[in-house]
C-alpha cells in the first residue's frame, strides 16, 4: 500500500481530537502527518500536542502565528497573551525553554510535490521564497499589509503553480473547510471553539474531519481564572 500525507488544520492544544482524525484518516505507521501551525493555545492539552510533533518520527509542523508569538514573548518583544500564559503553565516551567527552541527552529512553510503549505496568507505574484515572513505565518501586521495592498481577498487571487494548504482562519465561519478546488485549500475549521478538526490527505486531496468535543477555550478559560492564572478578557 503506498504511503500517504495528512495535512492537519489548527490544533491548538485540542489533543484528543488530534488523535480522532488520526484514526478515521487511517493513518499508519508508514505516513506522514504535517501540522500547519498554531498547535498549541487554547485547548486543553499544548504540551500532549507538542510531545506528539516533536517527538514523532513521521509528524512535521511549519510555524503558525501562535508558536511565533511564544518564541517572541520568550525573547520580551512583545508581552504573553493568555493563550501563552497558559501554554507555558501546561508545559511546564523546566520543560519550556526546550519547547521554545522546537518553535523557534520550525520552518515557515513545507513546499511538497503536490502542495505548497503556509500557515497564514500568500501574497499574489510573489514565488514562496518572496514572500514576507508575517505573511505567511499569518500575523496581524502580515493581514493588514494585504489588506491595504488588495481589494480582494488574498485566497481569490492566489496564482501559485500548485495547490496551497493554509490554516490560520476559518473562513467559512463553520465546521467546514474553505475550498477553492486546485487552487487553496483552507483547513481551520475551529476546532478548539466547539468546531471540527479537518485534515487533507494528499496526494489524493480527499478531505476528513472531526467534530470537537466541547468549547475548549471557553472552558480552559474558565478553568486558569478560577486557579487564578489568568485574569478576565478574551486574549
Amino acid at each position: 500500500m503506498s504511503s500517504k500525507t495528512l495535512i492537519v488544520g489548527d490544533i491548538h492544544g485540542c489533543y484528543t481530537e488530534l488523535l480522532d482524525l488520526l484514526d478515521k484518516a487511517g493513518i499508519g505507521a508508514n505516513d506522514t502527518i504535517i501540522s500547519v501551525g498554531d498547535f498549541v493555545d487554547r485547548g486543553t492539552d499544548s504540551r500532549a500536542v507538542l510531545n506528539y510533533i516533536r517527538d514523532t518520527a513521521n509528524v512535521k509542523a511549519i510555524m503558525g502565528n501562535h508558536e511565533r508569538k511564544h518564541v517572541h514573548s520568550w525573547h520580551g518583544d512583545v508581552p504573553p497573551a493568555k493563550s501563552q500564559i497558559i501554554t507555558r503553565y501546561q508545559i511546564g516551567e523546566e520543560a519550556y525553554p526546550d519547547a521554545i527552541t522546537f518553535m523557534k527552529g520550525l520552518p515557515l512553510y513545507l513546499d511538497l510535490p503536490e502542495a505548497l503549505i503556509v500557515h497564514g496568507f500568500f501574497e499574489p505574484g510573489l514565488d514562496i521564497t518572496a514572500q514576507r515572513s508575517n505573511v505567511i505565518v499569518g500575523t496581524l501586521s502580515g493581514e493588514l499589509y494585504l489588506n491595504n495592498k488588495y481589494r480582494a481577498p488574498w485566497y481569490t487571487l492566489y496564482d501559485g503553480d500548485k495547490p496551497l494548504v493554509v490554516g490560520h482562519r476559518n473562513y467559512m465561519g463553520s465546521r467546514h473547510p474553505l475550498i477553492v478546488p486546485g487552487k487553496v485549500y483552507g483547513l481551520d475549521t475551529g476546532c478548539v471553539y466547539g468546531g471540527a478538526l479537518t485534515g487533507l490527505i494528499l496526494p489524493d486531496f480527499d478531505m476528513v474531519s472531526v467534530p470537537a468535543r466541547a468549547d475548549h477555550w471557553a472552558n480552559v478559560k474558565r478553568e486558569y481564572r478560577t486557579l487564578g492564572i489568568i485574569g478576565d478578557g478574551d486574549d
